[in-house]
């Protein structure tokens, strides 16, 4: 059941439903309500939601998608934003919580939500995210086999749609600045060793003539061999094993947390020569929320390492931060133009 955010006009995703952040009575609101009318034909849509009639705020029902690339439009009813103190917070986590019930009740495999309620309905951006993460983060976690398989999609239409909080933001831009340029600087170090041992290799090359190739390459693969086999680490499969056990969590919310396919994390447990991307090892060292050291050891077991790229070291910053939930690395990764783990 995992979870995706994608810059989109979500009257154009295809899934089996959107949601829709509607006008309380059957009538044709503006922004994305008035764009969704439009898409999917305003004269069938009104007429269905017609027969619906006043929907109560936090609430949900649904209609035909008619003209778009989806099979429903679950319409949810927020309240306008005042100040945070009339119950504003508690309808807008409704509105996630009966849309995603109503797409179970549907038996929907994807479901695509648009940032509800921060257009005409006016609600702070990096408030509004954060309930959407909370609520779409507490469905995915519950246990029922007939969730696991839905897609949840969070669709912006541009980047000023998401705004993450300061707090979070900071320090991982804080951490970015203090860590990119000296691990720049490494690797230009490292990259010129590399091409100093070349130049040596070469010459070493160059005189095998002298002391004999043969005996030369038999010793050198004789010492490689003993220090492989004298450096041989744990399997990566034994080294999750050992974190999931400690973590204390079923096998279950570890691969939900991850935001990971049941089926890929079976192979991971069940096949020891099976041998990870780096972005799913990254991901469970989050949902068992590994320090800095922990997840640089499982990485090691399956042979990965993080780069000196500015994206390792986002993710190194989260991590480093304490920043587990995948949802918000995700959309601190979407909010930098770079590719989601997920």
């Amino acid at each position: 059941m995992p979870f995706h955010i994608i810059r989109h006009d979500i009257t154009k995703v295809k899934a089996d439903a959107i949601v829709n952040t509607a006008n309380p009575k059957p009538v044709i609101g503006s922004g994305t309500d008035s764009a969704i009318y439009e898409a999917a034909g305003r004269e069938k849509l009104l007429a269905e939601r017609e027969k619906i009639g006043e929907i109560e705020p936090g609430h949900s029902a649904y209609t035909p998608a008619f003209g778009l690339s989806a099979k429903y439009i679950i319409h949810c009813v927020g309240t306008s934003w005042k100040d945070g103190t009339y119950g504003e917070w508690d309808i807008l986590r409704s509105c996630y919580k009966t849309a995603l019930e109503t797409a179970v009740q549907l038996k929907c495999k994807s479901v695509a939500f648009p940032l509800m309620a921060t257009g005409a309905y006016g609600y702070p951006k990096a408030e509004a995210l954060d309930v959407a993460l909370q609520e779409i983060g507490r469905f995915r976690l519950k246990t029922e086999s007939r969730n696991e398989d839905m897609d949840i999609y969070l669709v912006v239409f541009d980047k000023q749609a998401l705004e993450l909080s300061g707090d979070e933001y900071g320090a991982v831009e804080q951490f970015i600045d203090e860590n990119y340029v000296t691990d720049q600087r490494a690797r230009e170090y490292a990259a010129d060793s590399r091409a100093m041992r070349r130049f040596r290799g070469e010459t070493m090359a160059s005189s095998f003539h002298i002391i004999g190739a043969k005996d030369l390459l038999n010793s050198t693969s004789e010492a490689i061999g003993e220090y492989l086999s004298s450096h041989k680490g744990q399997s990566f499969r034994d080294t999750l094993m050992e974190y999931i056990k400690a973590s204390g969590m079923e096998n279950a919310e570890v691969y939900k947390k991850a935001n990971m396919d049941r089926k890929l994390f079976s192979k991971m447990i069940s096949k020891s020569e099976y041998t990870p991307k780096k972005d799913n090892i990254i991901a469970l060292a989050l949902a068992l929320q590994l320090d800095i050291t922990q997840t640089n050891e499982i990485l090691k077991s399956a042979g990965r390492a993080f780069s000196g790229s500015k994206r390792d070291t986002l993710l190194r910053a989260c991590i480093e931060n304490k920043i587990y939930d995948i949802m918000r690395v995700d959309t601190l990764l979407f909010d930098c133009g770079m590719d989601t783990l997920s």
